[in-house]
């Protein structure tokens, strides 16, 4: 009979069970942060929190990372990384970058509303200074600064401006997630305004951002 397996399969297959056991550890620890420091922040878990909720001996934590903030990394990356990536390939062969800044903020907020943990870790991190570092926030103000350097947008300071957007993007993420009934709320369309806001604060005419913020987007 012919074998089903992929040949990643396979190759998990002939993966020795000690290495299986040690990756799947290390995933329930960057699970298990993943959940904590996304309502308490980084500083605000001990390790022995994470290896209490991911069920591991606190001694074997070191197995896996040098320290709480080696483990943070890994967070950021598995949380963060992958997604911006993904936003960077979408966004590969648009030349618009005003296009570009909105079709990352419709697709961040449309995250948000999908998987609100990770809303909540991105308001964290967002608000660190270790956003400009990575992640998101450091793609947000690369792709602010080279849309001012084209001329594109009217702003001629790509850090202030980065801060009047991301102040923006992290409140109307605080409003999709938040659980009040608020008449002076309303969340329609929110992904869309949200683009749109942003784009008038980096210059682009109002009729042109509302324009650009409800493009079609693509998958």
């Amino acid at each position: 009979m012919e074998n089903s397996l992929t040949p990643k399969d396979n190759a998990v297959e002939r993966e020795p069970r000690g290495a299986r056991r040690k990756r799947a550890t290390r995933a329930k620890l960057i699970e298990s942060a993943f959940r904590l420091m996304a309502g308490k922040g980084m500083e605000g878990v001990a390790i022995n929190d994470i290896t209490e909720a991911a069920d591991v001996g606190f001694g074997s934590f070191y197995n896996h990372f040098e320290s709480k903030e080696a483990l943070y990394e890994a967070v950021v990356e598995s949380v963060f990384e992958d997604f911006a990536d993904w936003i960077d390939r979408l966004v590969a062969s648009t030349t618009d970058n005003a296009q570009s800044i909105s079709i990352a903020v419709r697709h961040t907020m449309l995250r948000v509303k999908r998987e609100p943990m990770w809303g909540q870790f991105l308001i964290r991190e967002g608000l660190s200074l270790r956003s400009l570092e990575r992640g998101l926030g450091q793609r947000l103000f690369r792709d602010i600064r080279t849309g001012i350097e084209a001329g594109r947008f009217a702003s001629g300071d790509p850090f202030m401006s980065f801060v009047s957007v991301g102040g923006t993007i992290l409140v109307s993420i605080a409003v999709t997630l938040a659980e009040v009934d608020n008449p002076q709320i309303t969340r329609e369309d929110l992904p869309e305004r949200t683009a749109a806001a942003v784009l008038r604060i980096l210059g682009i005419d109002p009729k042109e951002a509302d324009a650009i913020a409800r493009h079609a987007l693509s998958w």
